[in-house]
């Protein structure tokens, strides 16, 4: 008995060094990831002149910040607006991809009908379709419709993109909520919808958080999509295709391009800093659930 106590001292020192180790790992990670976030927020504060002599790192020494390149970003370049169009593209996707996803995997999940392992297998196959093979096809269908170069081609097809991964992920937390809890719901009299609104979705708010900010993220940062569907016409044009064209016009316009480019990626990066908790504890229990 006496042996054992330096065995488990020995032990807790081994763990907390092995803590402090990957506390370390980690916190070194964080900055590899966010130094290149940094020289993009403080180039972008920098002048023309300043940009182009001397690294970022150099306002360690000698600070000199400027606000111009986001006012001649905003008010020249028209990013204002593009910012606008980014919203209009990814708002409304975002909640059509989750509300459309929430319904298929609740059928799947909770309701029994002939053909829905099929239905199920199906679309987790559609998950290995590469965007690209539909693209063509969905613009013929775009033009002979009429709706090509509008905002409802983008939405559709951004949708269609993540709801067979969000049907996937929201089927296997809802396959875990307790069955004999929908049936005494059922026996109570209550219809498949209000089931659906007042029991199921309020448990499963992680998860669907997770997948509204993984499907506003991916429309936010696409960039060959609207300019497929909307042609690259300036009013309509998101912040990606905007930010792509001041790379070909600008030239050596460091600053007002840093400008425009931390515009826009602030809105996405806001996002996961503040609710990166709830998608990795949605993803995770969409992962280990049914």
């Amino acid at each position: 008995m006496s042996g054992s106590a330096p065995d488990i001292a020995g032990g807790v020192g081994e763990s907390r060094v092995k803590q402090a180790v990957a506390s370390a790992c980690l916190a070194l990670l964080c900055v590899v990831w966010f130094t290149p976030v940094l020289a993009l927020l403080v180039t972008s504060f920098r002048t023309e002149a300043d940009a182009s002599t001397s690294g970022w790192w150099s306002v360690l020494f000698a600070p000199r910040f400027v606000i111009e390149n986001y006012v001649d970003a905003i008010r020249i370049t028209g990013v204002g607006r593009s910012l606008v169009n980014s919203i209009a593209v990814a708002v409304p996707t975002t909640i059509g991809t989750v509300l459309i996803s929430a319904i298929a995997a609740y059928s799947l999940a909770k309701m029994s009908f002939r053909g829905g392992v099929a239905v199920f297998l199906a679309l987790v196959g559609l998950q290995v379709l590469p965007p690209q093979v539909v693209l063509v096809p969905m613009l013929k269908l775009a033009n002979a419709v009429g709706i090509n170069g509008t905002f409802v081609p983008v939405w559709i097809f951004e949708m269609g993109l993540t709801i067979p991964f969000g049907v996937f992920l929201l089927r296997g937390f809802f396959a875990g909520v307790p069955s004999e809890l929908i049936e005494s719901a059922r026996i109570d009299g209550a219809s498949e919808l209000r089931i659906f609104l007042q029991i199921v979705l309020p448990l499963s708010g992680a998860v669907l958080a997770s997948l509204a900010i993984l499907q506003f993220l991916i429309a936010w940062n696409h960039l060959l999509t609207p300019l497929i569907f909307l042609g690259g016409t300036s009013g309509l044009a998101p912040l990606t295709v905007q930010v792509a064209g001041l790379v070909q016009t600008e030239g050596g316009g460091m600053s007002l391009l840093t400008a425009a480019t931390f515009i826009s990626i602030a809105v996405p990066l806001l996002i996961v800093i503040a609710l990166q908790r709830y998608f990795v504890r949605g993803v995770l229990g969409g992962a280990v659930k049914g």
